[in-house]
């Protein structure tokens, strides 16, 4: 579903908003006055230099950060004023390289989502285990249910923590980097599920250092510079070399992805000379 689709097909607010919001670390401010939505069904991946503030600005969306001003809204309500466990019911986040404790199965960890709907007068039900075990087929981790989590690949690790995200059985996920540390095989493993979930109905932001992975699996691009949003919109409508210019101070090419059709982005860099095997073209000066 494009976001054109989804905002036209559905009336109701964005499920996540923020609106002049300003947060910082001390005197230092991180993210000042931003405007962003992230629209219903779609996949949104957020992308910026280093230090441009893409994971303070997920923390804040999900309520980790509290801005010093301006609003974050949950389909439509100020999140600030929602009480914790009514947040957690509906969105789900998975921190940037979250660690298991030691021993702790994979079972066990995706059973920690169900957290949220605990209570003195509600203790663990068949209706959980019937939840941790959906998250678990879902993700393609029900055969790893009695293993340590410590004991998994880290593309198997990333699945299992977004198990847990989902048994929350929110249909809002916040990823902070979810493709860290991982192989460009792992790292396409974990998007693909991304983009199955998307198919599913839920509603996914994602921080991604990787702007051909970014592109490619998302409706929705929010580039960032110095804690503000440069751009957003459709990647087609985006990713353009001046864009990647201001944003990244990137030389590029943006070409069509033979895969996907969308754009891809070709680094130019200081030795585009270089042909085949690593060799240095010789340019006549």
């Amino acid at each position: 579903m494009s976001v054109d689709q989804t905002s036209t097909a559905d009336a109701r607010p964005p499920r996540l908003a923020a609106e002049g919001v300003t947060v910082g670390y001390g005197d230092r401010t991180v993210i000042d006055a931003l405007d962003v939505t992230i629209p219903r069904g779609a996949t949104t991946s957020v992308i910026g230099p280093n230090g441009c503030g893409k994971s303070t600005l997920l923390r804040t969306l999900s309520r980790l950060l509290r801005p010093t001003s301006g609003t974050v809204l949950l389909d439509g309500e100020d999140i600030g004023r929602l009480k914790t466990r009514e947040v957690a019911r509906k969105l789900g986040l998975l921190p940037q390289s979250p660690v298991a404790p030691d021993g702790l199965t994979v079972a066990d960890l995706v059973a920690r989502g169900r957290h949220p709907h605990q209570s003195w007068l509600r203790q663990w039900s068949s209706d959980d285990a019937s939840v941790v075990g959906r998250a678990l087929a879902m993700t393609g981790v029900a055969d790893l249910a009695d293993r340590p989590v410590d004991t998994l690949s880290g593309g198997q690790r990333q699945r299992v923590w977004i198990s847990m995200a989902l048994a929350q059985g929110t249909d809002l996920l916040l990823l902070d980097e979810p493709t860290t540390f991982l192989d460009l095989a792992h790292a396409v493993e974990v998007l693909d599920l991304v983009d199955d979930l998307r198919a599913a109905g839920r509603t996914v932001v994602m921080v991604l250092h990787d702007l051909n992975l970014a592109v490619r699996y998302s409706d929705n691009l929010v580039v960032m510079k110095a804690g503000s949003v440069l751009a957003q919109g459709r990647p087609a409508e985006v990713v353009t070399a001046a864009l990647l210019e201001e944003a990244f101070g990137l030389r590029a090419e943006v070409v069509e992805d033979p895969v996907s059709g969308g754009p891809l982005v070709v680094p130019i860099g200081r030795t585009p000379g270089r042909g085949a095997g690593g060799t240095r073209k010789h340019l006549n000066t």
